[in-house]
């Protein structure tokens, strides 16, 4: 279900968080679905508890998790999820970048609006797999 990488440069708790948030973004997670305790996952990792708690926590903040008590934390609805302008601003910069660079080795903007749409399309793909 996750995937960490001891010797990436992220720390532990992003990596969860971003596993989580591509698990909610792929469909393999769907909106009220109960995801492992922090006890379940810190033995499945083998990672520290608290690191465990402390991606919940983000996640949680971030809108994509919500808790109820007694029962576990479970996936929130994506209208739930509120639009995060600053994130969106390095999204947009990450992909302004990737552009640029596609462009350095070589790439026309037609192929790179036909890679766009390919992405788009795939995204489609995955909204119909979670529905």
């Amino acid at each position: 279900m996750f995937q960490l990488d001891l010797k990436s440069r992220k720390s532990i708790y992003e990596q969860i968080v971003d596993n989580v948030k591509e698990l909610i973004m792929t469909g393999i997670l769907n909106a009220e679905d109960k995801i492992p305790s922090v006890r379940e996952l810190s033995k499945t990792l083998t990672v520290n508890p608290n690191t465990i708690q402390k991606a919940y926590r983000e996640l949680e903040y971030q809108g994509y998790l919500y808790t109820v008590s007694g029962l576990g934390t479970f996936v929130a609805s994506p209208s739930e999820v509120p639009i995060d302008e600053k994130r969106i601003g390095e999204v947009k910069e990450h992909l302004r970048e990737s552009i640029k660079e596609l462009l350095y080795i070589g790439c026309s903007l037609d192929r790179i609006r036909k890679i766009l749409d390919e992405l788009i399309e795939e995204r489609s793909d995955w909204n119909d797999k979670g529905k």
